[in-house]
């Protein structure tokens, strides 16, 4: 029998094995009729180098076929993709067989004769599941990608891209940095990534948190002390600065050091030196300092909480990090590397993501940022996250329309992202045209080529 020939393939496309000619062509009909891009063949042979070289979303076959049985068939398919979704037509005396292959992961057998209807079900069925597991493979690939040029830097949104370009420049300029974000930004990524990539990589990357510690031990801290220099000072104690040379200081809540010490830290800027409590003995610094904050320095320095001086002197470059809410492309893509880590911490398999949840992940702010859906994605690998999220219907307020337009605009963006930035694949998935999705794409402001 010859091959009956069909549409291009794509993740819709169904190839059916069948040796007799009028029950390829009744199935195509029944599948086509339905919106199926069906491709037929008459022998198992064919098929392979059809389905090798352009993978279908689904394949049906017959268990007896000329040169190779369906059960043989559907062991090559599994090993070329394991997730491949494959159902089987099988004569009376061959369901105790099939019952076995579905064991092995076929998706679906139907026992002849069956009504179209039946074929049509399983077939949609199939190719949902297959959607939804080039949706994962497709994440799973851009994840990879961004783990790969840096793990620090998860997220495909422009905003990211942006970051991480500046982050690579400016890293190579050895100048020091203010880099600006909200709480759980991830500024402490940044500032060990300027460090990472810079030339003073295999020196020391020395962190403190400006906040995190009593006035009464900052200085030291910060500029060590000799021993005898203070009640208490039984030894000789490197500081922070001396410990960064040749490397990289990072000073994390600058806005929390006191005035007293900003003097001093100003002084250590401008000459690349330190003094250490105890001694007059000027000591020669070579490192570049990073210095974080999430609050506006310009304005504490205007309202006098911070120094005018040491602002300028620090804000030679400014990075500023976008808080999660204004890339929410890289919400779902960050929660799912999250929750595979989470669930690798923990010993159990990745909880599943409910539309509630999805509902949840799309609409809420993230003021704690990175840090706060990291959190999020540990609950909900305990089997925690639902208890924080509403149903999907109670998600939103306004209006129906603005409801629905809010709903429509984040589901096509999603889209995007799941496809590369490629409207075709995009408008396949949403089942809509190609026009009428471009459409909508221009109503709400949105831009494919920032998804590539």
């Amino acid at each position: 029998m010859s091959v009956e020939e069909g549409a291009g393939g794509s993740a819709e496309r169904v190839v059916f094995i069948d040796d007799e000619t009028d029950v390829c062509r009744a199935n195509r009909q029944s599948l086509e009729l339905d919106g199926f891009t069906v491709e037929t063949f008459g022998a198992a042979g064919p098929a392979l180098a059809a389905i090798l070289a352009d993978p279908p979303g689904l394949v049906v076959t017959d268990v007896r076929l000329p040169d190779l049985d369906g059960i043989a068939l559907f062991g090559r398919i599994k090993a070329i993709d394991p997730e491949l979704p494959v159902i089987l037509i099988t004569g009376h005396g061959d369901i105790r067989m099939a019952v076995g292959v579905m064991r092995d992961g076929a998706y679906d057998f139907l026992a002849k004769p069956y009504p179209a209807e039946s074929l049509v079900a399983s077939a949609r069925r199939a190719l949902e599941r297959r959607r939804l597991v080039l949706e994962n493979r497709t994440l799973r690939a851009r994840l990879d990608a961004a783990v790969e040029e840096d793990p620090a830097f998860l997220g495909i949104s422009p905003e990211m891209v942006r970051l991480r370009r500046l982050v690579r420049e400016v890293a190579q300029a050895d100048v020091d940095v203010l880099v600006f974000g909200e709480t759980g930004s991830g500024k402490e990524v940044v500032a060990s990534a300027l460090h990472r990539w810079s030339r003073r990589a295999g020196r020391n990357f020395v962190a403190m948190n400006c906040g995190a510690l009593p006035d009464s031990v900052v200085e030291s801290e910060l500029f060590g002390h000799e021993a005898g220099a203070f009640t208490g000072a039984l030894k000789r104690r490197v500081g922070r600065i001396e410990h960064a040379q040749g490397g990289t200081l990072f000073l994390d809540e600058i806005e929390s050091m006191p005035l007293g010490l900003q003097v001093k830290l100003l002084r250590v800027l401008q000459e690349r030196a330190v003094e250490p409590l105890g001694t007059n003995e000027i000591r020669p610094i070579d490192m570049r300092v990073v210095a974080a904050t999430k609050v506006d320095l310009g304005q504490a320095a205007a309202q006098g909480t911070f120094r005018d001086d040491l602002y300028h002197r620090l804000n030679v470059i400014t990075i500023a990090i976008p808080p999660l809410r204004d890339r929410r492309e890289d919400v779902m893509l960050l929660f799912q590397e999250f929750l595979t880590r989470a669930a690798t911490r923990f010993g159990r398999e990745p909880a599943p993501i409910t539309p509630a949840v999805r509902e949840h992940l799309r609409r809420h702010d993230w003021p704690g940022n990175v840090r706060e859906l990291g959190h999020f994605a540990e609950r909900h690998a305990l089997g925690l996250g639902q208890n924080e999220v509403s149903p999907p219907e109670a998600a939103t307020a306004g209006t129906l329309a603005e409801q629905v337009d809010r709903f429509e605009r984040g589901l096509i963006r999603e889209e995007l992202i799941m496809a590369g930035g490629d409207v075709r694949i995009a408008a396949e998935s949403l089942g809509t045209p190609r026009k009428t999705l471009y459409d909508k794409i221009a109503r709400h402001g949105l831009t494919p080529t920032d998804y590539r």
